[in-house]
């Protein structure tokens, strides 16, 4: 298989897994993932990303944030979702799927740089972590949920301590582990979604 096969075969078998394996996560294979993260473009080169990871008995203590979180966002899927999916979901929340990691990603805005465009450079490193989980063959699930209560996220880190900056702000919090599930891939969608000129 070509390098351009490989790489379009990345991004087509990349999808969030919910269910991991007891198998732990070597440290030197997270931090390789973390490493091609952080080869992601950014605006004026600020490379402005910051990543948590969570293990052991701080990413046990997090699974108290996780449900909390849940709360916040339970309503809206209960709509969108079947009700074995919204099960699943659910107990997702609380178990985080038995995850022996977790990212939590945040950006450090500055003035000097658009809000918008500090974001967007954090969001492409955590495209090429999921990227990087998948070559690793690990799964991965990227979650907003955690915005629902990002001031009691900070504070359960106590980030400004942590990382000595001000205007360091949440983004989201990835898992990461060996996938015990192959769930279907939504299928992408392409109408309306792009535009010629």
């Amino acid at each position: 298989m070509t390098f351009k096969n490989q790489f379009y075969e990345l991004l087509r078998t990349r999808k969030s897994i919910r269910k991991y394996t007891d198998k732990p996560v070597d440290r030197l294979m997270v931090e390789r993932i973390l490493k091609a993260a952080m080869e992601a473009p950014s605006g004026k080169n600020r490379q402005n990303w910051r990543f948590v990871v969570l293990t052991g008995e701080k990413k046990n203590e997090y699974l108290e944030y996780s449900q909390k979180s849940w709360q916040g966002i339970k309503d809206i899927l209960k709509k969108r979702l079947k009700p074995s999916l919204y099960e699943f979901t659910e107990r997702f929340f609380y178990t985080l799927g038995g995850a022996p990691v977790v990212v939590l990603c945040y950006s450090n805005n500055d003035e000097t740089e658009k809000k918008l465009t500090s974001i967007g450079s954090v969001y492409m490193a955590i495209q090429n972590l999921n990227l990087a989980a998948v070559a690793e063959g690990l799964g991965a699930c990227t979650m907003g949920a955690p915005l629902e209560i990002k001031d009691e996220l900070d504070a359960f880190i106590d980030v400004k301590e942590l990382m000595g900056e001000d205007n360091t702000e949440l983004l989201c919090a990835v898992t990461l582990g060996w996938p015990d599930h192959d769930p279907p891939k939504a299928k992408r969608q392409s109408e309306n979604r792009v535009f010629w000129l």
